[in-house]
């Protein structure tokens, strides 16, 4: 599983309506509105690092109201929760 932190900027009051744009792309799993120099930080969650130049440049830089973005690549996972357990939740058999 590939986890890429996308960053972005939006134009004017953008935000909300980039941010709902952005929940409806294969692959975003969030969406959060913070301060700072950044108004969007996106989670990209996928299978293959192949798909990150089509969902990056192809859908989440063309969401109407986004001015800017920025990529970072996960290279590990360090967390207290069970990632695993939380993705697979609703899926059975699996």
């Amino acid at each position: 599983m590939v986890t890429a932190v996308v960053l972005v900027t939006t134009e004017g009051e953008r935000v909300q309506e980039a941010a709902q744009a952005m929940l409806a792309i294969e692959g975003v799993t969030e969406v959060y509105s913070v301060t700072g120099p950044y108004d969007l930080v996106v989670m990209v969650r996928i299978p293959d690092f192949e798909r990150l130049a089509e969902i990056v440049p192809e859908r989440i830089a063309q969401v109407p109201g986004v001015a800017r973005t920025e990529t970072m690549v996960a290279f590990r996972t360090y967390s207290n929760y069970d990632l695993d357990r939380v993705w697979s939740l609703g899926f059975e058999g699996e």
